[in-house]
């Protein structure tokens, strides 16, 4: 196990850090416990002389707790429930998913 691949273990433990969350497979209904760190920042969009700012919401898993999140799969985080929009992004190292997350 690399350093870093140590350090996110532990990052993804820490309860100030990371949320508990659960993953529902849309095509098989598998049911995945999985720790999150969430993310909501503002995506600015440009269309035509003027700017749009817009919420999101995205958040990052590690690959070994959830290693093929699909587009469409939901997430449950406490009683909000959000559906796995666009595709999944990998960082650098190949350790933590990025999922751009949408309501449900």
């Amino acid at each position: 196990m690399s350093v870093f691949a140590a350090a996110m273990d532990r990052i993804f433990a820490h309860a100030a850090m990371a949320v508990p969350a659960l993953c529902i497979s849309a095509s098989t209904s598998e049911e995945r416990p999985i720790r999150i760190i969430p993310r909501a920042p503002d995506r600015v969009t440009d269309f035509g002389a003027g700017r749009f700012v817009s919420d999101t919401m995205a958040v990052d898993v590690r690959v070994a707790d959830l290693p093929e999140p699909r587009p469409g799969d939901l997430i449950v985080i406490g009683t909000d429930s959000h559906v796995i929009q666009g595709e999944p992004l990998r960082d650098r190292e190949r350790l933590i998913w990025t999922l751009d997350l949408r309501p449900a």
